[in-house]
């Protein structure tokens, strides 16, 4: 009787076989006592940066503008061919382009810089190893930046496969053969590395920015244009 008793519950019960019940640790997150966390790091973190300044704002935004800017461009220029069209030749638009991302990234190098020294330092970077830590990141994000443009010549550094200037083969030699985005990590390094010298905890929003950024802008190319070649 107990045996068809058992197999009654069973049968009224779903199935869960295929489904395991996931494990309640500590009775579930609503049974944490969220007051007992050491957040003493990171409070002191918070406190030194000033997110409401206007000056992080505009540097921030520079940082988003940029890579959208030319990827809106680039594509816009790839599908439809306007740009080389108006100026008559694709080498010309790409030179002009290139020229704007210039300023552009010129501009933005400043606004971090303005945005980095009106924050407010922490003790804790404030030592002689993190600043020669930042002067390493900086050297070796330069590297990274300098070496990826005499890799691939000015129309390569600047969209010009969206222009239809392709280079007779992938280029794989250093650094595209340690990462394949040493521009975007570069620039990285070097904000970063400057974030570290002025001593400020901006720096990790630095970071989550460009991080972001290298997956937005890298896979188009590497995907779309050169099937064309």
């Amino acid at each position: 009787m107990s045996d068809s008793n058992a197999d009654a519950e069973r049968n009224d019960s779903p199935a869960t076989d295929n489904h395991p019940a996931l494990l309640d640790c500590c009775g579930g997150l609503n049974n944490v006592d969220y007051s007992k966390m050491d957040l003493t790091l990171l409070e002191a973190f918070l406190k030194h940066i000033h997110v409401y300044d206007s000056r992080l704002c505009i540097a921030v935004i520079a940082i988003l503008f940029n890579p959208l800017f030319w990827n809106v461009v680039a594509r816009w220029e790839h599908r439809t061919r306007r740009l080389s069209g108006l100026f008559g030749s694709p080498y010309l638009a790409c030179c002009c382009l290139g020229f704007v991302i210039i300023l552009l990234n010129i501009y933005r190098s400043h606004s971090m810089t303005v945005a980095m020294k009106a924050q407010a330092r922490w003790e804790v970077m404030e030592r002689t190893e993190v600043f020669y830590a930042g002067i390493g990141l900086m050297v070796f994000g330069t590297l990274l930046v300098v070496s990826s443009f005499l890799a691939l010549g000015f129309t390569g550094t600047f969209l010009g496969d969206y222009f239809g200037i392709l280079m007779d083969e992938k280029v794989t030699g250093f650094p595209f053969n340690i990462t394949e985005n040493p521009m975007y990590w570069g620039s990285t390094a070097n904000y970063l590395g400057l974030a570290l010298i002025v001593g400020v905890a901006v720096c990790i929003i630095i970071i989550i920015i460009c991080h972001d950024l290298v997956h937005i802008s890298s896979p188009y190319t590497e995907h779309q244009l050169l099937k064309e070649h």
